[in-house]
């Protein structure tokens, strides 16, 4: 088993980082060292033994989840559209619930049926909220970057503050932010507390030069902290995070068709990499590169 440096049992992966079947993927991340799961649906409905033998094989791994992902297109809909979104949203609760998961994540909408109207944005959310109430979960709110209204974390968290639930929160993703290229200072408005959940990852080229692009690479490219492009970035995120009180989960949501094509302990071995790096640059209140910090061990 592999062995972290420091205390980041706060830093956990993604299934979708995996290739082969869930039992394979919660397997790979158990003996890299890691003791947290961020699960997809994909991964329990799809399992080949059924649901139910999906959710016993979750408990068995003995990783603890992180969240449930994802809900997508909910808020700014009408009619049957918002009655089918309803309906398919009472489903995700039910097996977030099952696994264990006391975070659903929920996706803005790039719906172009769904309304721009704030108001009727955070009423949706509220409503959201309320259903995940009598299952004890907390619903993360996230930006997409491609959003069709909410497509930053500063717009996220306006929408999640008028809709003021206890159990409503945003959810961060290092992709979008640098994506968009949001300040991330602008994080100190947001209360720590409300924050639910931080997903990282990076990328290898500087910009991103279109919608189109933005999509492809975050769908297709990603690469772990500390691979890519902006890994001072990255580090300046978890600081930033961790001076304004944030003490929650970060996870590695990496989609990337290479991993997809290496075997499953390879592809966690690059997260405990990640996880070592962010780590003790959390601990030592430093923003190290992991460049430099290669060398000065080797030194």
């Amino acid at each position: 088993m592999s062995q972290f440096n420091g205390n980041i049992d706060c830093f956990g992966m993604d299934t979708i980082s995996l290739a082969g079947p869930l039992h394979l993927k919660l397997d790979a991340m158990r003996r890299a060292g890691f003791t947290q799961v961020m699960l997809s649906a994909r991964d329990i409905v799809g399992y080949e033994h059924g649901v139910d033998a999906a959710i016993e094989v979750v408990r068995q791994s003995g990783l603890r989840v992180t969240g449930f992902q994802v809900l997508r297109d909910f808020e700014g809909l009408s009619g049957s559209l918002r009655a089918y979104k309803v309906d398919i949203a009472k489903s995700m609760l039910e097996m977030c619930s099952a696994v264990g998961a006391k975070v659903l994540l929920a996706c803005s909408s790039t719906s172009t049926h769904a309304t721009d109207d704030i108001d009727a944005i955070a009423a949706d959310l509220r409503r959201l909220a309320m259903l995940a109430i009598p299952r004890g979960i907390k619903v993360a709110f996230e930006g997409l970057s491609w959003g069709r209204t909410i497509n930053e974390f500063t717009h996220a968290w306006d929408a999640v503050s008028r809709a003021d639930m206890p159990n409503l929160g945003v959810g961060i993703d290092s992709f979008h932010a640098f994506a968009t290229r949001t300040d991330l200072s602008l994080l100190d408005d947001i209360d720590p507390d409300k924050i639910f959940l931080v997903q990282l990852s990076d990328f290898m080229w500087n910009e991103i030069r279109s919608v189109e692009e933005r999509i492809n690479t975050a769908r297709h490219f990603r690469v772990f902290p500390g691979e890519g492009a902006h890994s001072a970035d990255v580090a300046e995120l978890v600081h930033k995070l961790h001076r304004i009180g944030y003490r929650g989960d970060y996870s590695f949501e990496v989609f990337n068709d290479d991993y997809q094509q290496i075997p499953p302990m390879t592809v966690a071995q690059r997260a405990v990499t990640s996880a070592n790096w962010l780590g003790e640059a959390v601990l030592q209140r430093s923003v190290p590169l992991p460049g430099r910090m290669r060398l000065k061990r080797a030194a």
